[in-house]
């Protein structure tokens, strides 16, 4: 009885699907249009791209727009360069960190070894004095400036320096 129900619901379905002439209906045009796209095919590398550091090129378009190709274990990528200085060549100091107050310095001879603390642990690191980038110079100023104002204080009053008991 119920493999009768099914045929004749199946038999229904499929009647009620198509047209008077016996051929499936069409989907609406909404439907059509949400089927995926086919990709245009691989990116390819413009005859006038200029090699700049190794599997990597640069490339101005014919609106004036800069690409940067570069060579994956993908592919070929392509991302259009930003102006700003984010887009800077190498050999610039990075942006310092929001939590440049939160960095530690001290001096270890001709040395200066940092901490921070990161999102997996404390990050330290040494730099030579004569080595520090820009950002590194402002915290080790700022560390020299707290330890000089704070010397002061402590040799005007001898209460607050602890003394070994004997």
């Amino acid at each position: 009885m119920t493999r009768n129900l099914i045929i004749l619901a199946v038999g229904l379905g499929l009647s009620l699907s198509a047209d008077e002439k016996g051929q499936p209906a069409k989907k609406p045009a909404a439907e059509n249009a949400a089927a995926p796209k086919t990709s245009p095919g691989p990116l390819k590398l413009p005859a006038d791209a200029v090699l700049t550091a190794p599997e990597t090129w640069r490339y101005k378009d014919k609106q004036g727009k800069e690409w940067t190709y570069r060579l994956t274990p993908f592919g070929l990528t392509r991302f259009e360069e930003k102006a700003g200085p984010a887009a800077s060549a190498g050999g610039e100091s990075p942006k310092p960190p929001a939590d440049s107050l939160e960095t530690s310095a001290v001096e270890d001879g001709d040395t200066i070894r940092f901490e921070r603390p990161g999102p997996f642990g404390i990050y330290r690191w040494e730099r030579k004095k004569s080595d520090l980038n820009e950002w590194e110079q402002s915290v080790w100023n700022r560390v020299r400036q707290k330890q000089e104002a704070a010397s002061p204080r402590q040799a005007a009053n001898p209460a607050t320096t602890k003394s070994k008991p004997e």
